[in-house]
């Protein structure tokens, strides 16, 4: 007789791939960001945001519209 309850028989049959992720890196990209920038666009037109919330999203926007630029012009240089 086993003195393991039914939820450690399970846990011993699961594959150990499976419980440790694997570490890899982030996968954010310039187009993602460009993404980004456009979904708030599209959200703030439509009034996603209320009122006491748009400036922290216009802070992000134009952090995030700054960071972009400099990305472009880099890569034009």
């Amino acid at each position: 007789m086993s003195d393991k309850t039914e939820t450690e028989q399970k846990n011993d049959a699961t594959p150990q791939a499976a419980a440790a992720p694997k570490n890899e890196a982030p996968d954010l990209t310039v187009q993602d960001l460009q993404a980004l920038k456009s979904i708030i666009d599209v959200a703030s037109s439509r009034g996603a945001f209320k009122p006491n919330e748009m400036t922290a999203v216009g802070s992000v926007y134009t952090k995030l519209e700054t960071f972009l630029k400099a990305v472009a012009s880099q890569q034009t240089n």
